[in-house]
């Protein structure tokens, strides 16, 4: 059972021990967490991180909607910034947005004020620290040509802001200075038509639910698209719609999904994700390389210990 700890004068959000990280990601599957903190903002983040040993391992979770938590789950501290990290707000011609704002929210925002070029944020399943962090897109649109500057965090609450020439950024992949964590950034945007921005939002979440199953338990796309192809297409033709391990399926609706049918461990869900990849490379020689981030502790039974995404 999930335990409060009563919280010392120097910060003031929430720390629980054992919690079940089930709760926390999209596919409602895997482990508990040794300790989950979720702090009342910024400042207060960074005075928990100050309390926290050097050695204990940090993970930092949004809407858990690109993550797959191992049935073991984590040893460690995992910092939830979703729904509290979540200022947005209009500051000198940018867009500040906290981390933990969703990006559909970010679009919604951003769209009534009349500015245009983040409408595809509204069909990104996650915050805005994820998408930063792995340069999230959806629609023909990518998160980094957005960002003015960004800040960070270190895992003792220094805070930094940086550039976008400090960071190399690619498809899906961002590498910048190691030892830090995005807690906010600054986005600039044009001037457009609020209502067609709006309109626009519609248009994307329409075609959205009419091609992937936003109704299920899922993480969103499980693999990057391959350069030229995509990897929908490989799985299907590889016969792969409808296969199951367990709860775990992968969706007749977009084959670039593995779905939790209702009871599906993390360990059916990270089986299947290693038969497609393996399926796929056997078959059409290419190596499909995961989306989703796969952390914690692995069950024994998991081939070679787990895959590690």
């Amino acid at each position: 059972m999930t335990k409060q700890k009563r919280t010392p004068s120097t910060w003031h959000g929430t720390l629980l021990y054992n919690e079940p990280m089930a709760r926390h990601t999209s596919w409602r599957a895997g482990g508990n967490a040794d300790r989950f903190y979720k702090p009342t903002g910024i400042n207060d983040l960074a005075e928990y991180l100050k309390t926290v040993p050097e050695d204990e391992p940090l993970y930092w979770v949004g809407l858990g909607s690109n993550l797959l938590v191992r049935d073991d789950g984590i040893r460690g501290t995992v910092i939830c910034t979703s729904g509290v990290v979540n200022t947005i707000e209009e500051r000198d011609g940018l867009i500040y947005v906290e981390s933990g704002v969703s990006c559909a929210k970010t679009a919604r925002f951003t769209a009534r004020l009349g500015l245009v070029g983040a409408e595809f944020l509204s069909g990104i399943p996650g915050t805005m620290g994820g998408a930063l962090a792995m340069n999230a897109g959806a629609f023909g649109g990518e998160t980094w040509p957005l960002v003015a500057r960004v800040e960070t965090m270190n895992r003792y609450g220094e805070r930094f802001v940086r550039k976008p020439d400090e960071y190399k950024v690619g498809y899906r992949h961002v590498e910048g200075p190691e030892g830090e964590w995005f807690i906010a950034a600054w986005l600039k945007l044009e001037h457009g038509d609020a209502e067609a921005g709006t309109l626009r939002i519609k248009e994307l979440l329409a075609k959205r639910n009419e091609s992937q199953p936003v109704q299920t338990l899922s993480c969103g796309s499980v693999f990057r698209n391959p350069e030229g192809n995509f990897a929908a297409r490989l799985i299907e033709e590889c016969g792969l719609k409808g296969a199951c391990i367990g709860g775990a399926s992968v969706s007749e609706k977009h084959a670039n999904f593995i779905v939790n049918t209702g009871d599906a461990t993390a360990k059916d869900i990270e089986l299947l994700i290693n038969k497609v990849r393996d399926t796929v490379a056997q078959q059409k020689g290419i190596k499909l390389e995961p989306e989703v981030h796969i952390i914690g502790e692995p069950r024994r039974g998991y081939p070679d210990g787990g895959h590690n995404a």
